[in-house]
């Protein structure tokens, strides 16, 4: 064949290639329902979009954006799931749950679920969508008795996973401790501590958030000229450290919570009333760092709500919060202000955490990936 005959051959069509196909298709948006459509189109599709090497890259690909599925309470000795999606990607209410016999729910981050067992002493990890469980002794030296504090899991680069556990003494001032666990040692740290001005701890408002490297926790302390601090645990310096806060911002009767600011940096939510205030931490070319009010948004026009309001989770990957109201629990996005309302549901306001990950519906009648249990998705 001539070199004329072989610039004439016509190149291969993009959709030909299994390949290059592989390469469009992963960029399907982390939807629920992208992948059983994306497989209707013929078996070839089908055969590339089930296979457990293509579901797990199309999880990895978009574990930074995932949509938020749902959320995770606990009710007796069992983790349900409730779906918050519209159809049809709304995930089945039964399709993720555990029977925890005596466990306690910690809480969930990166898609994954911590939970406490104090019969054998040992913390728990579960992910929802693969049904894949770990178990780890609890670190040697700390008081697991009071997990009101703060504790948290994280992904980390391969399979990896870390556990974040915050606890506190009371002597003549208040002393907080991080114990860090990373899958890949095997092993927990040594109590991290720093101490904080203040003759108790009143509560911990929210979960800790991941702004960067480092995990943030708001407390609210009695007997402090200041009501409320934050610490700062870096993950890569392993240092743990308190964010001064300005007793200015505190003066009036407010629900507060960290957050991400939209942008990236650390961020406060504040409610008072019917009205939200989105502030973020500034540093000048000094390093001096203060607080800006960024953003205010109207719950009562925005809502029509009455008197019952209350913030019972955030899911920091969408900036989305959950509202609870006298008329039903609604999402509501900080940014784009959208918000949908929810089904009603009994629920423990304290032990309820948004499920923030991608989920692989199953392609066909008994389909499955990744070794998980996958359920069609409600129409």
């Amino acid at each position: 064949m001539s070199a004329q005959d072989d610039e004439m051959t016509p190149a291969t069509a993009p959709l030909e290639n299994d390949d290059l196909l592989s390469e469009i298709l992963i960029r399907l948006p982390p939807q629920p329902s992208s992948l059983p459509r994306a497989s209707a189109v013929c078996k070839r599709w089908l055969g590339l979009v089930s296979s457990p090497g293509f579901v797990r890259s199309f999880r990895l690909r978009h574990r930074r954006n995932p949509p938020v599925l749902g959320y995770i309470h606990q009710a007796a000795d069992d983790l349900r799931f409730e779906p918050t999606m519209d159809p049809p990607n709304r995930v089945p209410r039964g399709c993720f749950s555990l029977q925890l016999d005596g466990c306690w729910l910690l809480g969930c981050h990166h898609g994954l679920v911590l939970a406490w067992d104090a019969s054998r002493d040992q913390v728990l990890l579960w992910d929802p969508i693969t049904g894949d469980q770990r178990r780890v002794a609890a670190p040697p030296g700390f008081d697991m008795d009071d997990l009101s504090i703060g504790r948290t899991v994280l992904r980390a680069a391969g399979d990896h996973f870390q556990v974040v556990l915050l606890g506190y003494a009371q002597e003549q001032n208040l002393q907080f401790a991080i114990c860090f666990y990373s899958s890949e040692t095997g092993l927990w740290s040594n109590l991290i501590e720093t101490p904080v001005a203040g003759d108790t701890i009143d509560s911990v408002e929210m979960p800790a958030v991941l702004v960067g490297d480092s995990l943030y926790w708001l407390l609210c302390l009695w007997g402090t000229r200041d009501p409320s601090v934050v610490l700062q645990f870096d993950l890569d310096r392993q240092s743990l450290t308190v964010v001064q806060m300005s007793k200015d911002m505190f003066a009036e009767d407010k629900f507060w919570m960290a957050m991400r600011a939209e942008g990236g940096g650390l961020g406060l939510l504040s409610l008072s009333g019917y009205t939200v205030q989105l502030w973020k931490r500034n540093t000048d070319c000094d390093g001096v760092s203060s607080w800006v009010l960024r953003k205010t948004i109207d719950l009562g026009r925005l809502l029509a709500l009455d008197s019952k309001r209350a913030i019972i989770m955030y899911a920091e990957e969408n900036n989305v919060v959950f509202l609870h109201t006298v008329g039903g629990i609604f999402m509501v996005n900080l940014e784009t202000l959208h918000f949908n309302k929810l089904p009603e549901i009994n629920i423990d306001s304290l032990m309820c955490y948004s499920l923030e990950s991608v989920y692989a519906a199953e392609t066909s009648i008994g389909a499955g990936h990744d070794g998980a249990d996958q359920h069609t998705l409600v129409r």
